[in-house]
């Protein structure tokens, strides 16, 4: 296969299927939606036999559980898909809709509209879900997107495209709006992020590897973040069941996920929560890394088996059952830690007192600041937005979860009279 001209070829038509979604109706682009939601409900039993064709080739090149979770198309992974495709449908269309409209001086009306971005580059690693997930809501925003998933999931990604083409062909909307890169050569990503006449922008979802690599070479601009590394800090008036239900949560619900909590932080006011806390954590089989503190009091309470973390563990995201935790001497230092060692991504305070959390919601500078929830609520579709086409922790477009808005740019528009400009 000649990679360059195919993914010019794929570019080309995703170009020109942008211009048709930027024009389409929102009842045609909510039917196909809900078409491809009734597709994977009546497909899901055939989706799961192809599914178990990259799991077992996963298996046996070694990956290990975290990875075999994020590939899995499990009967709650499908009904997710299934359930956040019909949120989509039923959220307001963000293209088009004109706000902050304000006459000036001069008579005229100046507004701005939202409008699509254009064609929207995913690439994305054993990740199956993405599929869909980035299909909907490039579909609703009026874009067009070139998918690119990792080779493990090649199989459930290729069936998963079937239904899309399907839903697209049977609503009268461009089949190309929707097309996955079907050869798992790594020289496709490259061509993909240097397509800047056809992509507008490109969103990765995989490792810091990844990341990293397309940080050096991409031409087109990304929306992007490099890891998760999470906090939850449990302060000095924090109530100790909140704090018990929301550490346990936050790290061991799922392992592999970039909001996941990776390093706890607890206030030396409450330090005699702490014991509880790690109790928990080893009944579930999770390894503590403690500061010198934290060693020293979960020695006195009787609790053994932490480890002394290192600096490298401040810094780490495990996606794993380790967790670190250190002991602060109050909020500023608490603070002052996140925003050193976290990766901006999602962090979370437990407490009972008001100004001690809005200080946490002002001055962390993190995309997702939560008072008394787990981290994992770092979600597009726990935040209302349907699905998430990732999770941003870069400043500038978009930070968070990226639903339809974050797939989206404004224009300036005027409505005037006559007026000419004196």
């Amino acid at each position: 296969m000649d990679i360059k001209a195919y993914m010019q070829s794929l570019g080309q038509r995703a170009r020109e299927a942008s211009r048709a979604m930027a024009r389409a109706d929102t009842a045609a682009k909510n039917r196909a939606l809900l078409a491809i939601a009734d597709a994977i409900e009546r497909d899901g039993a055939k989706l799961q036999d192809v599914n178990r064709r990259d799991l077992e080739r996963a298996r046996a090149n070694g990956q290990d559980a975290a990875f075999i979770d994020r590939l899995t198309l499990s009967d709650k992974a499908l009904r997710t898909m299934v359930e956040g495709l019909r949120q989509i449908a039923g959220l307001s269309d963000p293209i088009g809709e004109i706000s902050n409209v304000r006459v000036q001086p001069s008579g005229i009306q100046v507004g701005q509209m939202r409008v699509p971005l254009g064609v929207i580059g995913i690439i994305y690693e054993s990740r199956p879900n993405v599929t869909i997930d980035a299909a909907a809501l490039c579909l609703k925003s009026g874009n067009a997107t070139i998918l690119r998933g990792g080779s493990e999931a090649i199989e459930s990604n290729t069936a998963l495209a079937a239904l899309i083409a399907q839903a697209l062909a049977s609503t009268g909307l461009p089949g190309d709006a929707v097309q996955v890169v079907s050869t798992p050569d790594r020289a496709a990503v490259g061509e993909l992020i240097t397509m800047t006449e056809y992509v507008d922008v490109i969103v990765p979802r995989g490792g810091k590897s990844l990341i990293a690599r397309l940080m050096q070479d991409a031409r087109v601009p990304m929306i992007k973040h490099l890891d998760g590394i999470c906090h939850v800090y449990v302060d000095g008036r924090a109530d100790p069941v909140k704090a018990l239900a929301i550490c346990e949560n936050a790290k061991t619900h799922r392992y592999g996920t970039c909001n996941t909590m990776e390093t706890l932080l607890v206030d030396q006011q409450a330090i005699g929560q702490l014991p509880a806390i790690a109790r928990m954590f080893q009944n579930k089989q999770v390894e503590l890394r403690g500061c010198e503190r934290t060693l020293a009091a979960l020695t006195a309470a009787g609790v053994s088996g932490a480890i002394a973390a290192t600096e490298e563990d401040w810094s780490t995201e495990y996606l794993a059952p380790v967790l670190a935790i250190k002991i602060v001497d109050g909020m500023a230092p608490a603070i002052a830690h996140i925003n050193r060692y976290g990766s901006h991504h999602t962090d979370a305070i437990v407490t009972e007192n008001y100004t001690d959390a809005m200080q946490f919601l002002r001055e962390v500078d993190s995309a997702s600041v939560m008072i008394n929830a787990s981290t994992r609520f770092a979600d597009g579709f726990e935040f209302g937005l349907g699905a998430e086409i990732g999770i941003s922790n870069d400043k500038l477009h978009a930070r968070g979860p990226v639903g339809l808005e974050g797939l989206t740019s404004l224009k300036y528009v005027v409505f005037g009279h006559g007026e000419v400009r004196q």
